[in-house]
């Protein structure tokens, strides 16, 4: 089949999951034979490269706003896929939904992966948040069809849209690196520090660690991976909570081997997001080892079944505090929460089976 993956901001993966799940569906999908073609936004991508891991890559411009960026690229995209008739195209977040109808004119199936409920976050002023929750409405109807990652937004959709989209996870396999030049440029030990990996916006509540952190008496560190566009004004909020704390480190971005080695060597990895569906981050700590820690959304509770431990989001960091104290002082605790989620990690999010799972969606989409 020709696919082509539109939406997102582009290969290889350098801002959130859903770049992480086009790399990694994409490539999979390119050794099973398939023609994949993956639309990029020109003005984050440095890449220069016209193909990336067998997929081409398509790099068009937008308008870089936050509220204009990623539904101008997604029409501009579907303006140009239309001459390159698609078998299938696959679109990510329920934003995107209104030109999901456009490759649909000359044949082209189309998908859409609605990802979690995007309108609870706090970003979004409220007409954005009230075009979100009406994009989610056009999300089961112009596509041919739509997907989420996650059985609780699977109910909410059937709940509120009478409507049942198929549930198709994240992959959650790694690379383990041996501890080396990351781990020295930030003067970290193996096993002697914590871990959270993630945009740094308000609804991902990384100001719950940062608040946590600083009450614990422990010479361990805590290291936070990750950045955001549009987002200074609480970025810079959290490195004023840290106020001059030396065992907060703040790495930025960081992806493949610099992102696998601080992954490899975590103690306790904390997912404090209070917003989304399945968080690949999260997975990809389980398949780690880490032992894992997570704000109790329900997805995130769906997410680490019994392999980790959660922390009450409502509480904040008093509660997430108290809950690292325990596992710190417990460490026969922590190893058994690691092996658990490895276990959980290998069973269920396997990014073999995501593609068969994807592969057998476009083949029935084709086949109607």
């Amino acid at each position: 089949m020709r696919i082509a993956m539109l939406g997102t901001r582009g290969i290889p993966a350098s801002y959130s999951g859903f770049e992480t799940c086009v790399e990694q569906l994409g490539q999979r999908l390119v050794e099973r034979g398939h023609e994949v073609t993956v639309y990029c936004r020109s003005h984050h991508i440095t890449y220069t490269g016209d193909t990336y891991k067998g997929m081409r890559l398509v790099k068009l411009g937008t308008i870089a706003n936050k509220y204009l960026d990623t539904l101008v690229h997604s029409f501009v995209s579907s303006l140009h896929a239309l001459g390159q008739r698609y078998d299938i195209a696959l679109y990510f977040i329920a934003g995107n939904s209104p030109v999901t109808w456009i490759p649909r004119l000359v044949g082209t199936r189309t998908l859409l992966n609605v990802d979690g409920l995007d309108w609870k976050r706090d970003k979004w002023p409220v007409l954005a948040k009230r075009y979100i929750q009406f994009a989610e409405s056009l999300a089961t109807r112009l596509p041919n069809a739509y997907l989420t990652d996650s059985h609780v937004v699977q109910e909410y959709y059937r709940e509120r849209y009478g409507s049942k989209p198929p549930c198709i996870p994240y992959g959650s396999e790694v690379e383990r690196v041996e501890p080396g030049e990351t781990l020295a440029r930030y003067g970290l030990e193996p096993g002697r520090y914590i871990l959270f990996v993630g945009r740094l916006v308000p609804e991902n509540c990384a100001h719950h660690l940062v608040d946590a952190f600083r009450q614990l008496d422990t010479d361990m560190k805590c290291v936070i991976v990750g950045d955001a566009a549009y987002a200074d004004e609480y970025i810079a909020s959290l490195h004023a909570r840290r106020e001059g704390d030396p065992r907060i480190i703040f790495t930025g971005y960081l992806f493949g081997r610099g992102y696998h080695e601080l992954g490899s060597s975590a103690r306790i990895f904390v997912e404090t997001s209070g917003v989304g569906g399945t968080h690949p981050a999260l997975v990809e700590a389980m398949a780690f080892g880490a032992c894992v820690v997570a704000h109790n959304t329900p997805e995130n509770l769906e997410t680490l079944g019994d392999a980790g431990y959660a922390y009450d989001g409502k509480v904040g960091a008093e509660s997430l505090r108290d809950l690292l104290a325990r596992l710190l002082s417990d460490p026969e605790a922590v190893a058994a929460g690691g092996a658990r989620a490895r276990s959980r990690a290998t069973s269920v999010y396997n990014w073999e089976t995501v593609t068969d799972a994807y592969e057998s969606l476009f083949r029935q989409l084709t086949a109607r």
